[in-house]
């Protein structure tokens, strides 16, 4: 079914429902940016929110649709069911409660229908205040956590799993693109090319490839290090984030011992 035809078929099935209250689209259906490849996402407002009532109905209106192969009720989060139909299309459904409202805004919701105006209550965007600090401070020592291992994984000659840690740190430096960028709608994990410029398409795709041998293992981390950490270090200076100066010259030091590495880059 056409994704159109299938939001048209929801909505009509949930409008005359008395649990539901209020039907919005979020994510790329709600800004425009949605293609072939998009998931739907639904936010349902319920009375008693994400109950089983309301799960059960909701099924039921997605089975209209076609044949659902993948049910995931309420596992992920509480609140959230995802499906994926026999076509692979991807429904997922946020359920909340109208007093659970509060996060939301205007611009990142598209009414289908709205029995009590909740859309007209909500602030039309959200506030700019640049990134999470928390989270970037996280990041950051979660980068150099990770670059550290690489001795323990050289030390048990576990080259398999160890290139499990140039995901990770590949994971982290396109995260800190992203936000170097300050896209917003960022969408899944498949909408990169939108979130970040040519320059670091060029840095990703030049970083070598994660193989399960020492020398490999070695040079990958040294090349995610010197693209990754001068970058957070000025991103963090940007934002006034205390960067965490001991555990990366500890780890530098650990490195340095077992593995006779140096730092790849100069501290300004």
């Amino acid at each position: 079914m056409h994704h159109l035809e299938l939001i048209e078929t929801a909505s009509q099935s949930l409008h005359t429902n008395p649990l539901i209250r209020a039907a919005f689209l979020t994510g790329s259906h709600s800004n425009g940016l949605a293609d072939a490849y998009s998931d739907i996402d639904f936010l349902l407002v319920a009375s008693d929110g994400a109950s089983d009532e309301v799960a059960a109905l909701w099924r039921d209106v997605v089975g209209q649709t076609g044949e659902i192969v993948l049910w995931r009720d309420r596992t992920p989060r509480p609140a959230l069911i995802n499906a994926i139909m026999d076509d692979w299309t991807r429904i997922d459904a946020l359920i909340l409660k109208p007093d659970q409202m509060g996060l939301q805004t205007q611009s990142g919701l598209k009414p289908l229908f709205d029995h009590d105006g909740i859309f007209d209550s909500l602030p039309i965007a959200p506030k700019t205040q640049g990134p999470n600090p928390a989270r970037l401070r996280y990041q950051f020592e979660e980068f150099i956590k990770i670059l550290g291992l690489l001795h323990l994984a050289a030390g048990r000659k576990e080259y398999i799993n160890g290139v499990l840690g140039v995901f990770h740190l590949r994971n982290l430096l396109v995260d800190l693109l992203i936000e170097e960028t300050g896209a917003p709608n960022r969408g899944g994990v498949l909408h990169l090319n939108r979130l970040i410029t040519d320059e670091q398409k060029e840095l990703l795709t030049s970083m070598p490839p994660a193989v399960p041998t020492l020398d490999a293992m070695i040079t990958a981390h040294l090349a995610y290090a010197a693209a990754y950490l001068p970058r957070a270090r000025r991103m963090a200076q940007r934002w006034n984030i205390e960067w965490p100066d001991r555990f990366e010259e500890v780890t530098w030091l650990q490195l340095g011992r077992s593995l006779s590495l140096e730092r790849p880059y100069r501290v300004a």
